[in-house]
């Protein structure tokens, strides 16, 4: 059990930065400071006691993020409840389930995604909840919410004559092995599940990741990825406020246009990004210099492509804002080229892994110690790994792994959660791959995602993709068996065919070029027989990583 209580690490450290600059909406330009923010929580804690909410008791939180959105999701740890935060990409049929299998009684949400929904599907929940100004958007019949909602000033006056204070903080006593979140994961391999993670999952991740100073007190972070999801929540939401640091909340889609505008504003301390944004940055800003002819050639001469290197890097960090310690990049795999690339230059970067069943991290590697094509040493004290291979420093076999961060089970499910634990207690991950000596993780690919050649030869279609995405005109990419033989889908990257002026009759001439190119740096066993043309991008889970499981009978 992991030392630190998870709720109290929030309670002292609202305490100690009371004054300072907490939540920014930074698409509206409103800033919260912590004691805005806690004064916010009180305002929430009274709801739930005037409405008997007890400990346990499920809050569901659906919307844009914003500081609306943390403070809910505070609030209800805070309190003693259970928050059941839900990824706004899901659909209305989704959203009902989750709410239904959670049991949540409260629901906040957005007044946009409040209106694709419907209440009689949701009938047992009491209260409905507008994320923009928290006014009562339902209440059950026989509740009396909207009512005392009219009156809350008041008691709040009445509870807190001088005013909400610092020294009012006062938050549940929970001890750590208690439930405190339930996260229904988007996975790519069908409908989610709930992941019920306790104080202590929580508590593992924040307190390792204070004591890596990758963010301090009064530092920015800008937040661009979905707090939903465990990843982004971990770091973008539960460190900096353990800290007393300032997160921005972008509020918007985060194209590398806008996300370049806004990295030269907040100039963020630290940044947490998935391998998607990364690559398209590379592809939009860096790839068309190095491609020039001047430049090819000037890189060929020894001793110059080191400082052509250094301006790169400088100019790729100044876009970033320029007072990052380093980028984190997590979520999915990182094309390799573009990782090899951004090694060469020494650009401060590092690849973590993890999953949402372990609240997320299991490893991670400070950008000086990164080794490329890993996903960093297995947290030391916190988590353990172990390959299921009979050699796990040469042979691929599933990465399993036990300790402090990993959940209590899935909610509601035993079967599940009895399949995804060994007998003897390691949780299975579902991914293939090795270790080294020092336990650092190499992941070739997903389980369920493998296939099987022709002659027993185990295929891992992301690393035939990596490839694929590197070549001209392809966005993006999904390599799948069809009748014996490997297919891809291929969606083109269409901003950069129109920009060069080539014809969309001729993609698929380029796209025959592409597969022969391809067929000549990959395996034989892995050779791709088609390239299809795919009309729209592929759906995507939050964290960006293709939902497989949609396109298997394509």
């Amino acid at each position: 059990m992991v030392k630190e209580n998870f709720i109290r690490i929030y309670e002292e450290s609202f305490r100690e930065n009371w004054s300072l600059p907490a939540l920014t909406d930074y698409a509206k330009g409103t800033t919260y400071t912590y004691g805005d923010m806690v004064t916010r929580i009180a305002r929430i804690h009274l709801l739930f006691e005037e409405c008997q909410i007890r400990r346990g008791d499920k809050i569901a939180l659906i919307g844009k993020d914003s500081a609306h959105w943390c403070m809910v999701y505070m609030a209800a740890v805070t309190y003693g409840a259970i928050i059941v935060p839900i990824l706004q990409d899901f659909n209305p049929n989704d959203v009902h389930h989750i709410i239904n299998h959670s049991e949540s009684v409260f629901l906040f949400t957005s007044d946009r995604i409040w209106e694709t929904l419907e209440e009689e599907k949701i009938e047992d929940v009491r209260g409905v909840f507008s994320l923009s100004d928290f006014r009562c958007l339902h209440q059950r019949d026989g509740e009396s919410i909207q009512k005392f909602l009219k009156g809350l000033d008041e008691r709040m006056e009445e509870k807190y004559p001088g005013g909400f204070t610092k020294n009012d903080i006062r938050y549940a006593d929970l001890p750590n092995d208690k439930v405190v979140l339930l996260n229904y994961t988007s996975g790519t391999t069908g409908f989610s599940k709930g992941v019920m993670l306790t104080g202590n999952n929580l508590a593992g991740n924040v307190v390792y990741a204070k004591s890596l100073d990758l963010l301090n007190k009064g530092e920015r972070e800008l937040c661009f990825l979905p707090l939903a999801h465990a990843y982004s929540c971990a770091f973008n939401f539960l460190l900096p406020l353990a800290v007393g640091a300032h997160v921005y909340m972008l509020g918007k889609v985060p194209s590398p246009k806008i996300l370049l505008k806004a990295f030269e504003e907040v100039k963020p301390n630290i940044i947490l990004t998935v391998p998607l944004i990364i690559e398209k940055i590379y592809r939009k800003m860096i790839l068309p210099q190095l491609s020039k002819r001047t430049m090819k050639v000037a890189l060929n001469i020894p001793f110059l492509d080191d400082r052509i290197y250094a301006q790169v890097r400088k100019k790729l960090s100044d876009a970033l804002g320029g007072r990052f310690r380093e980028v984190i990049i997590g979520g999915a795999a990182l094309n390799r080229e573009v990782e090899d690339f951004l090694y060469k230059i020494k650009f401060p970067f590092t690849v973590g892994y993890g999953m949402t069943e372990c609240a997320p991290l299991i490893s991670y590697d400070h950008s000086d110690d990164f080794v490329p094509s890993s996903c960093g040493q297995v947290l030391q004290g916190i988590m353990e790994v172990r390959i299921d291979s009979d050699d796990p420093y040469n042979k691929v076999g599933e990465i399993q792994v036990r300790g402090e961060n990993v959940m209590k089970g899935y909610y509601k499910n035993k079967e599940a959660t009895d399949a995804v634990f060994t007998p003897d207690g390691w949780f299975r991950t579902g991914d293939l791959g090795t270790i080294d000596h020092d336990n650092r993780i190499y992941i070739r690919g997903r389980s369920k995602t493998m296939i099987l050649g022709a002659s027993g030869q185990n295929i891992y279609p992301e690393e035939i993709e990596a490839k694929l995405n590197n070549l001209p005109f392809v966005m993006e990419s999904l390599v799948v068996e069809k009748n014996g033989k490997l297919v891809a889908m291929v969606y083109p990257d269409y901003d950069t065919v129109d920009s060069t002026g080539v014809s969309h009759e001729d993609l698929p001439v380029i796209m025959e070029e592409n597969r022969q190119a391809l067929n000549k740096v990959v395996a034989p066993f892995e050779t791709v027989s088609e390239i299809q043309l795919y009309p729209t991008e592929f759906e995507k889970t939050p964290k960006k990583s293709i939902k497989r499981y949609l396109y298997s009978n394509y």
